[in-house]
């Protein structure tokens, strides 16, 4: 699963990123899945993308973003932490994870360096995701409490994951430049959702902003002036074909929402009940 390259001057052998096609859990992706290179070339691969299962694929062997395609692979040979040096890293993008059939979507922010940059899947390998899938359990999406690794048997019925931004961002930032580039899988993901949608979870206000431009590009109707964030907020959108579709908002599941008690499971169990209504 995991390969070593040499590295460039010391000749030391790295562990690379997982590449496409090699046997990792769950990987959507074949040596011949189309690359996008550019921002252009996302998307007219996104667009282009027929199913859930094609546009993953081309997600996650995305490189359009080059400070985002460094500092993934950087953190998969170099900037592990001790705790998973021996483990291999998927040091890719996050493809969504999920129902492919869903009638909610999660939206997230961006992969976490050592969580999904690690495991290849989302919100799986670090405490934010530990208390999202306790949540996703309880309230009946999630078949076990815990997220672990791809292939530990975890599945999600009746939700998707997906996010803003498929890479491990630097500082957990990403450029505004990297969110418009991402934004089109976003967009493509929506629309091969909208037939069966009826809900759309923003975990986070970058999450919120993301799914609105999301869907004012995809030509929805979305009221003005912009609904505002706040937690179980929840706004009605219209899509082209007249579905009425929910956004609903909730503080992220980030460790200093979750420690410091903002984001109760709770709080967060009551949301994720409401995307049922």
């Amino acid at each position: 699963m995991e390969r070593r390259d040499p590295h460039p001057v010391t000749g030391e052998l790295l562990p690379s990123p997982a590449p496409p096609g090699a046997g990792w859990p769950g990987d959507p992706a074949t040596a011949e899945t189309p690359v996008a290179t550019t921002p252009a070339r996302v998307r007219r691969l996104a667009a282009g993308s027929s199913d859930v299962a094609e546009l993953q694929a081309r997600i996650s062997v995305c490189r359009a973003c080059p400070r985002l395609v460094r500092w993934r692979e950087d953190v998969a040979r170099t900037g592990r932490r001790a705790s998973f040096a021996d483990q291999p890293y998927w040091g890719r993008p996050g493809p969504s994870f999920g129902d492919p059939d869903a009638e909610a979507l999660l939206v997230g922010l961006a992969p976490a360096a050592n969580g999904t940059n690690r495991t290849g899947r989302m919100f799986t390998g670090d405490s934010s995701g530990d208390f999202l899938w306790a949540a996703l359990h309880r309230t009946g999406f999630a078949a076990q409490p815990t997220s672990v690794a791809a292939g530990d048997g975890q599945a999600l019925t009746g939700l998707r994951i997906v996010a803003a931004v498929r890479c491990a961002p630097p500082a957990n930032k990403p450029t505004p430049d990297e969110r418009a580039t991402c934004s089109a899988w976003l967009e493509r993901d929506l629309e091969l959702a909208e037939p069966r949608l009826r809900a759309v979870l923003c975990l986070g206000s970058i999450g919120w902003d993301a799914a609105l431009a999301a869907t004012r590009a995809l030509g929805w109707d979305v009221p003005r002036p912009k609904p505002r964030f706040a937690h179980a907020a929840e706004v009605a959108l219209t899509t082209p074909s007249g579905r009425s579709v929910r956004l609903v908002g909730s503080y992220h599941v980030s460790p200093h929402n979750t420690f410091t008690g903002r984001l109760t499971p709770a709080m967060l169990d009551e949301v994720l009940l409401g995307l049922r209504a």
